[in-house]
């Protein structure tokens, strides 16, 4: 009998097999997209996402389970070109978990949510017996309206388009292994976990030609973009030396035998936009502190469909797949 492994949840081959094999045929679901674009709701649109946090620990360098929580999935509507308003959050304790540190979630969850700027609606907890969950889970779900004129799917994005990556990879991944197994590096690494709404507002102002953006976060670089191959059909080249990888990171990911391609990120998107619009929105990103290392890191090609190719610093072209087994389980 086929069973559940911890790789059907690390965002790479497994879950993607998953779900489209379980949940998109039996929901009915036309695509794989974090959030749902909601239409004919007043004569607009909206979106609507859910997602769990199970991280572990739950306090590691630059944040905690409820900030990225509150961040994750104002990042997910961000992704389809929302403006997140609401969220709802559930929690699920273990006995025995300490009051101080719920508190001490609770105010970070506050302050994200007001730096985001959206409000927090609706909950629920649930306490569980000693032994029966990780201390806290956290259920998180929002809504957000778009704005007339955006549309944004895996489905707009055709050949000659920019790949924009908006920051440096693997500090979110790195940060968590590194504080669950007592390690530390020079220079440290510190999580990217930030919220992406205000960047996206600032871009969709400038410009409607963003076909598609995703926030690189299970899986990393590689497995989204992956999926955005497959989704739309074309082929994504991407240049080796022009994605940035923090010096910290490079040499944990050295040291432990990983590929930064494939760490998670909590705070860093990728854009696909059009040829003639692509330095109009480099030029927005790098305007603002979450984006100020963006770079342009490859372009769409009609072939081979649904592939991803690296130009590597060396010369030569690698593939590029999905995650194939559960590099950094839970971290997000």
């Amino acid at each position: 009998m086929e069973r559940i492994l911890l790789g059907h949840g690390s965002g790479g081959k497994l879950m993607y097999q998953l779900i489209r094999e379980y949940f998109v045929p039996k929901f009915g679901m036309k695509a794989l997209n974090d959030s749902a674009v909601l239409a004919g709701l007043n004569k607009g649109k909206m979106a609507f996402t859910t997602d769990s946090y199970v991280v572990s620990p739950i306090f590691f360098p630059g944040g905690n389970i409820g900030e990225l929580a509150v961040y994750g999935t104002v990042n997910d509507l961000s992704m389809v070109g929302a403006r997140p308003l609401y969220l709802t959050t559930g929690l699920i304790l273990e006995e025995g978990f300490p009051l101080a540190d719920l508190k001490r979630i609770l105010i970070s969850m506050s302050a994200a949510a007001e730096k985001a700027g959206v409000k927090i609606v609706a909950g629920d907890t649930k306490v569980v017996n000693k032994g029966k969950a990780d201390g806290i889970f956290i259920n998180t779900s929002g809504v957000g309206v778009i704005a007339s004129g955006v549309d944004i799917s895996p489905l707009k994005v055709k050949p000659s388009d920019k790949v924009i990556l908006s920051g440096p990879v693997g500090n979110h991944g790195i940060s968590i292994i590194a504080e669950r197994n007592g390690l530390t590096f020079n220079p440290p690494v510190v999580s990217d976990t930030a919220p992406l709404s205000g960047l996206v507002g600032k871009m969709l102002r400038k410009t409607k030609k963003i076909h598609a953006m995703r926030d690189p976060t299970r899986g990393g670089l590689a497995t989204t973009l992956k999926e955005i191959a497959l989704d739309s059909g074309y082929c994504i080249m991407l240049e080796e030396e022009a994605i940035p990888v923090p010096p910290g990171v490079r040499g944990a990911c050295e040291l432990l035998g990983l590929d930064p391609l494939y760490v998670a990120n909590e705070g860093i998107l990728i854009a696909i936009v059009s040829d003639e619009a692509a330095d109009t929105v480099l030029r927005v990103m790098k305007a603002d502190p979450v984006g100020r290392e963006a770079r342009i890191v490859g372009e769409v090609q009609k072939t081979p469909s649904g592939m991803v190719l690296l130009k590597t610093a060396i010369g030569g072209t690698r593939i590029v797949e999905m995650l194939s087994g559960d590099q950094l389980p839970r971290i997000c």
